[in-house]
């Protein structure tokens, strides 16, 4: 039914009737209660066992019996809930519990027992009630919030959990019991005194038309939408019960947890997943209910798809002999898997019932019952079968692959049944008068535009309406909203940096920990995440315009988790093969490629007075990354930063224990804290786009490939000796420990390119470029004069003035290109009025900062390989340095020729003999990142 067809309720209200705010949190109050009373058995059927001697199965069906009929009632319930009124059937079904758990205080024997648990059950029936009754005094903007947070009383769990233990070792089961009861009795007269009838049953009353009868009730039971829902709540309700019943057992069959340490999590897993179903209520009003279930279902069968994958152990044939290796999902990356498995689930609980009086505004006690009623039942037959699943095949994590089953089914069901209603709506236009009012569907209701731009604008963050430039706009909104996306891109920009770099110290430390791989074999692993990340560059440098800057930060940073994870288990077993650490080596590289996505989403937030200001710290900053990890590093692998969670130490050849999985364990929390943030706090914007064709004339241009080689010399030297220096400075100066500076390069490197932009543009980017490749040959000159002479002192501070110039040279090199193609422009395309070449000039000049910070990315990997080659060929790294002087000759040569010498293009505009093209100052403005 069409929720327009409706002509009672709340579908004309903009705010909730009177006294809705007090029935909300009143039923909230009654439904935690009533749900603490139901779960009662899971504590005092433990006493009621000893006291009668009871076996497994009769305990089994003493805790279960409440559980399965306070499904089965929730129908019926939910039927004379909008024959009776939700007041009255609340405050009846309270006081019927109450009195129910007082009898069972007196009980004796075992069928006592059973019977008096089938009146218990009653409390469970409460949610029915409650979901008919609640959303009566909101309107539909508000209902999924009122019902999320009236669901939030599943809670009522948690707190029998932890209170009636207490009470039971000090005065019995029965006192809890009694205790419970009285409680309850006590709610349901206070709740029946402070609310007052809901707005239908009022205007019912004074009209005196009679209740809707139980068969039309009950006649859209007939709907196999109604059992679609039914399904999904089997899902989101169902399973999270039965999760949190089994997993006390699944943690100490699995992970051998003690009692007291599996229920503590098991009760941690079910308290903040009941609260999130408010939030699930608030985003389903906001966002619309299906774009919630979208999410739930989606992240649910990605996270059970990682659990249901049972340990497992491989054998390869390899060319030297089987290559053995063992795959297992840890402690760790469970409880992650585990808690955002039950976080969703949590906002989907929400999201299901959102729907239901927008459907079905007349039959929401019959159609609610039901869908609470399977939900229930998922609970009470779910944990038997995990049960039998474990017996029949042997596998504990059989009981995830079935719930695997289930959320594909349920998405795929759901997914199916929207497109085909969609079509319908889409056929019909705007004549359609029954289709559901929910956000999600709005842009069906616009058929005159595409339906891809109205889907665009009406996801969450997006900015139709962004100038920059437009001063006003800027002091009043753009500022704030700017600033807010540039400190959580750098957020997110420095974790990437940090996990693309972490091999650099953690390669240092495998010869401790009995790892036998040769030092070749250690610099390829320092030097793949460079070659990885490089790659990825050129990919991610498209992916803005594509996907959104909001939603590539949140998915590019949540990325980062596989190697985080990877290098924490790979990193405890000396008996992992080489294939699997290069494996995650090249995974690093995700975090190398976030560089290009990050610049390119930041330039777009800023008018271009401050665009070189943003892009400055959202790269210098962002560069700290380097230096951060390898200070923090080296700190965190010395002590059990995670406890018993993050797995045992390791003992080193000098007897030292390190913990050295806290490498990649350490960024795990920061990496989800900066995903979220991404997602919650950063914005797209919808004009932000631009083709691969308009940035492909780049590849054309000679100056593209030049500014590719000299960056290569400034970025790619900074990226490679920040990857390299730590494992050559170990192998070098192995009486050194060195790991306690290795920081201090990167370090310098960043501040000096986010600091120094500003000498460029006094004094002109080429002839900054020129004089820091004359010190950057200098400084290596310093490096192989240190090594002659076995000097440490010297080496080290040779090797911080080059980080020192490359950080300049970084700022200078991309100061470099906006004049260049200012000039160029202007000479290949004479014909384009001064406008048309500004903006062909800006155009260009982007794509070949996006294209050379890619290809100078490549140094992460040549450097550290040409260090190891080195000591492999001649036993020291003097080779290799003597090429990187010969390469800084060249970059210097050739700024000299082709920019700054007498017949360089930018020797005039730099010595201000001739003013600067607009679009060269302005990209000179934007530049510097």
């Amino acid at each position: 039914m069409s929720p327009k067809e409706a002509a009672e309720g709340t579908l004309g209200m903009e705010t909730p009737a009177e006294g809705g705010r007090t029935a909300l949190w009143a039923s909230t109050l009654a439904f935690t209660i009533c749900f603490a009373v139901w779960t009662i058995f899971s504590i005092i059927g433990l006493g009621m066992k000893d006291q009668l001697g009871l076996s497994e199965t009769q305990f089994g069906l003493l805790v279960g019996t409440p559980i399965l009929t306070g499904s089965l009632v929730r129908v019926a319930l939910g039927v004379w809930t909008e024959q009776l009124g939700g007041r009255r059937m609340l405050a009846l079904v309270m006081l019927t519990a109450a009195l129910a758990t007082l009898l069972l205080s007196w009980a004796d024997s075992y069928s006592e027992m059973l019977l008096a648990a089938l009146g218990v059950g009653l409390a469970g029936g409460a949610f029915a009630v409650g979901v008919a009754y609640v959303p009566k005094f909101f309107p539909p903007g508000q209902q999924g919030t009122a019902l999320g947070i009236f669901g939030a009383g599943n809670v009522g769990a948690a707190v029998t959990k932890f209170l009636a233990p207490v009470v039971m070792v000090a005065w019995g089961w029965q006192s809890v019991a009694q205790i419970w009861a009285g409680v309850l009795a006590v709610a349901a007269v206070v709740f029946y005194l402070v609310t007052r009838d809901d707005p239908e049953t009022l205007a019912r009353r004074r009209e005196g038309r009679p209740a809707q009868s139980a068969g039309a009730q009950l006649a859209a039971l007939k709907n196999i939408q109604v059992w679609r829902f039914a399904l999904y709540y089997f899902f989101v309700f169902g399973a999270f019960v039965a999760l949190a019943l089994w997993l006390p057992r699944y943690l100490i069959g699995v992970y051998g947890l003690d009692v007291k340490t599996a229920g503590m999590l098991a009760a941690f897993y079910s308290v903040p997943a009941s609260l999130f179903r408010i939030y699930g209520g608030r985003l389903s009003d906001k966002y619309g209910a299906r774009a919630v279930l979208y999410w739930t279902f989606g992240v649910s069968a990605l996270c059970l798809f990682m659990l249901s994958y049972p340990p497992t152990d491989y054998t390869i044939h390899g060319v030297r002999g089987p290559i053995s290796f063992s795959t297992s999902m840890g402690l760790i990356p469970f409880l992650v898997a585990i808690f955002v498995l039950g976080f969703f689930m949590s906002l989907g609980k929400a999201a299901v019932f959102k729907h239901i009086p927008v459907y079905y505004p007349k039959q929401i006690g019959a159609v609610g019952g039901l869908v609470g009623m399977v939900g229930g039942l998922g609970g009470f037959i779910l944990p038997l079968v995990f049960g039998v699943m474990n017996d029949l095949t042997g596998i504990w994590t059989s009981c995830f692959a079935l719930l695997f089953l289930i959320v594909t089914v349920s998405l795929l069901w759901m997914h199916f049944a929207v497109r085909q209603m969609e079509a319908a709506a889409l056929r019909e236009g705007r004549a359609i008068t029954g289709l559901p009012e929910l956000p999600e569907m709005e842009p069906i209701h616009e058929p005159a535009k595409p339906m891809l731009e109205r889907l665009r604008k009406a996801r969450a963050g997006v900015l139709a309406d962004w100038r920059p430039e437009d001063a006003e706009f800027w002091r009043t909104t753009g500022r704030a909203v700017a600033r807010r996306n540039l400190w959580i891109s750098t957020f997110c920009l420095l974790l990437a940096f940090a996990v693309w770099m972490v091999w650099s110290v953690v390669v240092a430390q495998l010869p401790r920990l009995g790892f036998t791989f040769t030092t070749d074999q250690l610099f390829w692993l320092a030097a793949l995440p460079g070659l990885s990340g490089a790659t990825f560059r050129i990919f991610y440098a498209f992916m803005v315009p594509v996907f959104g800057g909001r939603l590539w930060t949140a998915v590019s940073t949540a990325s980062l988790l596989i190697p985080a994870f990877g290098i924490g288990y790979a990193v405890q077993d000396p008996n992992t093969p080489y294939l699997i650490f290069l494996v995650l080596a090249l995974l690093c590289g995700f975090g190398g490629g976030n560089f290009a996505s990050s610049m390119a989403n930041i330039g777009f937030f800023f008018p271009k007075a401050e665009r070189g200001n943003a892009l400055a710290l959202n790269a210098g900053l962002g560069n700290l990354g380097v230096s951060l990890m390898q200070f923090l590093v080296p700190i965190v692998v010395t002590f059990s930063v995670f406890g018993a969670l993050g797995g045992q130490a390791q003992v080193t050849d000098d007897g030292a224990r390190i913990w050295a999985q806290n490498a990649g364990f350490i960024w795990v929390p920061f990496i989800m804290l900066g995903a979220l943030a991404a997602w919650f706090g950063m914005n797209d914007i919808a004009s932000a786009k631009a083709s691969f064709a308009d940035q492909a004339a780049i590849f054309r241009r000679t100056h593209n490939w030049l500014m590719c080689w000299l960056y290569t010399g400034t970025f790619g030297s900074f990226i490679g000796f920040s990857a390299g220096f730590p494992l050559l400075a170990r192998l070098v100066f192995p009486e050194v420990n060195a790991m306690q500076y290795v920081f201090l390069g990167p370090l310098i490197g960043a501040l000096s390119r986010a600091g120094t932009g500003w000498v460029s543009d006094r004094w002109g980017g080429a002839r900054v470029t020129l004089w820091v490749f004359v010190g950057m040959i200098a400084a290596v000159l310093g490096m192989l004069w240190a090594l002659s002479i076995a000097s440490f002192p010297a080496f080290f501070g040779s090797v911080l003035a080059l980080f020192f110039l490359t950080g300049v040279g970084n700022a200078s090199t991309f100061q470099m290109i906006g004049p260049i193609m200012a000039l160029e422009t202007a000479r290949l395309a004479p014909a384009l009025s001064p406008a048309e070449q500004r903006v062909r000039a800006d155009r260009e000049a982007a794509a070949i900062v996006g294209f050379t910070s890619a290809v100078a990315a490549f140094g992460a990997f040549f450097i550290p390989k040409a260090y190891g080659a080195s000591i492999d060929a001649t036993g020291g790294p003097e080779a290799a340095l003597w090429g990187f002087l010969a390469f800084y000759v060249t970059c210097a040569v050739l700024t000299w020729v082709a920019y700054t010498g007498p017949r360089g293009i930018l020797r005039e505009v730099e010595r201000r003999r001739v003013p600067p093209p607009p679009s060269s100052q302005a990209q000179a403005e934007g530049s510097p990142s």
